[in-house]
């Protein structure tokens, strides 16, 4: 595990007082209110608050996918404000890895054909030793020329995170990635998550509503009402249960909040 010393040193991903609002006149929405938060190379952190948060609007500006409305994201020093898109396309198709809840797998291609499609998009010459390695961790060596539809949803979540990383990225972005998994298979994906920032010092940055989930990360960052509402450094799942279950009271008089379903991540 990583000290709280290490998580202030070099930073892979940086906000500074995003704010993103949508919408104009009476129907705007504040998603984002002057966010400043940092993510540590080689980090693993856990992104948790209240529905209506802000955590999916988080995810998004800090991935490159939706411009900031005011404020700077920057990514391995890189301000993405400065770049075009074709310049932003280049740098999350190099520099970022995304896994999220529905797979996005493409179903007529096999698990190999799936793992190395990045790798083609950005015409790099695949690296098969690390392909090899990362099937191997992941447990697909014996199912690279299966079909997403011959998986199942844990082995499906599992090509995803092995192509987040054969690309080697110097961050990965997961949202929800066990949302859709039983319990063991999510305690699987989520012990290979915690491996790749072990053993390849990767820095990974998981939005989550799983208390136990959120337990394998070095740290847990809440939101609240588009604002950073505190953090959490080697986390128990009881811990962030607790943090949570403040959080949705502190949050229970706003119209577009419920409190967080946690009870089912602690059995």
């Amino acid at each position: 595990m990583h000290t709280s010393q290490d998580l202030r040193t070099a930073e892979a991903v940086r906000l500074d007082a995003v704010s993103k609002t949508y919408g104009r006149g009476d129907g705007q929405v504040a998603a984002l209110r002057g966010l400043s938060v940092g993510f540590g190379v080689g980090t693993f952190t856990a992104v948790m608050g209240p529905s209506g948060s802000g955590k999916s609007t988080f995810l998004h500006c800090a991935a490159g996918l939706v411009p900031p409305t005011s404020g700077k994201v920057t990514v391995g020093g890189t301000d993405l404000s400065g770049l075009d898109d074709t310049q932003l396309t280049a740098l999350r198709r190099d520099r970022i890895g995304f896994i999220f809840q529905a797979f996005n797998l493409l179903p007529a291609l096999t698990v190999l054909e799936n793992l190395t499609l990045p790798l083609q998009l950005a015409r790099r010459r695949p690296d098969r030793a690390l392909i090899r390695e990362v099937v191997q961790r992941v447990g697909l060596a014996e199912r690279l020329g299966h079909l997403p539809a011959q998986l199942s949803g844990g082995q499906q979540q599992r090509v995803a995170l092995a192509r987040a990383l054969v690309t080697r990225p110097a961050v990965v972005f997961a949202d929800e990635p066990t949302g859709a998994l039983d319990t063991r298979t999510a305690a699987s994906v989520l012990a290979l998550l915690r491996e790749s920032v072990d053993t390849a010092h990767q820095t990974l940055v998981m939005v989550t509503h799983d208390p136990v989930a959120a337990s394998y990360a070095d740290r847990v960052v809440f939101l609240a009402d588009g604002r950073m509402a505190g953090e959490l450094h080697r986390p128990t799942a009881d811990a962030v249960a607790a943090r949570m279950t403040r959080l949705g009271a502190r949050e229970d008089d706003t119209p577009h909040t419920r409190m967080p379903q946690v009870s089912g991540g602690r059995s």
